[in-house]
């Protein structure tokens, strides 16, 4: 997060054809005088660019994105769970162990040839197994949750995504198949997947929550589980964390879908609430160390691991 008029030298030398096309994509509404203080919010990763202005009323005065799917696979980043106590103070009680939960998505997607299927070949990976969920029947196919016995409120994916890539090669034997073609199965596997990546995300964060309500680390009366990031944007496992926040007495907050996947919105957004509380403002970016993983906040999952706290069952009726 920079201020607006600290920006100069952000993009590494861009083309100038580049630069000009991503800037008249940039929706900025011009003729207004600006009474309030501006955020310029960048989002950058392997996949996406995005860049938003935003005032610190909320207003978003114009944004833009640029998308390198065409020649990217597109990947899940991180899943984490942790509470929030302020603007910069956070307290880890969870993480993915190895891959995310949108990048097996991704995977499997991949794996099922989805892009070869003609209701999904523009989509994503993980919008394409949301998609062709919606046709298929769960029960089918019996994938257990990751970690059942492990109670604590980390996330582990990678040993779910090998054994349905094992389950999709017996398939594919038994239909005389060669890999690289559509399954006749393919959305009964996307159901099963899609319920059971809801399910293991649900129970980490119903224990996440029973925890914090054990130790009195937040007001039970008023507290709200806020879902973000692009498997936020999956409403099949929005529906399993309301299943969640019904049982455990808390409020479901989550953003519009399409800020749940890349967008200079939310980060602008998140620089309004640091410049409010004058949290990380630099006058110079002269010595700034960057770092590919930012660690964040207090990390205590292995307090809550040692809580063992149980977690009692819930039908996931979705």
């Amino acid at each position: 997060m920079l201020i607006l008029n600290k920006t100069a030298g952000v993009f590494s030398k861009p083309s100038k054809r580049n630069m000009y096309e991503f800037l008249r994509s940039f929706h900025f509404h011009p003729g207004k005088r600006f009474l309030h203080k501006l955020v310029l919010g960048i989002e950058t990763s392997c996949d996406d660019t995005a860049a938003a202005v935003v005032d610190e009323t909320g207003n978003v005065l114009g944004e833009a994105i640029h998308s390198q799917t065409e020649v990217h696979l597109k990947t899940g980043g991180h899943c984490l769970l942790a509470l929030v106590r302020g603007v910069s103070d956070f307290l880890l009680l969870g993480k993915s162990l190895d891959i995310a939960p949108g990048d097996m998505l991704d995977k499997v997607a991949r794996r099922l040839s989805l892009i070869k299927h003609p209701e999904c070949s523009t989509m994503s990976g993980g919008k394409a197994i949301e998609h062709l969920a919606k046709q298929g029947n769960r029960l089918h196919f019996d994938f257990k949750p990751p970690m059942q016995h492990a109670k604590n409120c980390d996330f582990s994916f990678s040993g779910l995504r090998h054994i349905i890539d094992k389950m999709i090669m017996q398939k594919e034997k038994e239909e005389g198949i060669e890999k690289g073609q559509i399954l006749s199965s393919a959305a009964d596997i996307a159901a099963a997947v899609q319920h059971t990546v809801a399910c293991h995300i649900a129970k980490r964060t119903h224990r996440a929550i029973l925890f914090c309500k054990q130790r009195d680390l937040f007001c039970q009366s008023n507290a709200v589980l806020v879902v973000s990031g692009g498997v936020a944007s999956n409403l099949h496992i929005r529906k399993a964390l309301e299943i969640v926040t019904d049982a455990t007495q808390c409020t479901l907050l989550c953003p519009p879908p399409r800020l749940c996947t890349d967008n200079g919105v939310m980060i602008a957004w998140n620089g309004v609430e640091r410049l409010r509380a004058g949290l990380g403002i630099l006058h110079s970016t002269e010595g700034i160390r960057y770092e590919p993983k930012c660690p964040l906040g207090a990390d205590i999952s292995k307090e809550v691991g040692e809580a063992a706290v149980k977690v009692p069952r819930l039908k996931m009726k979705i």
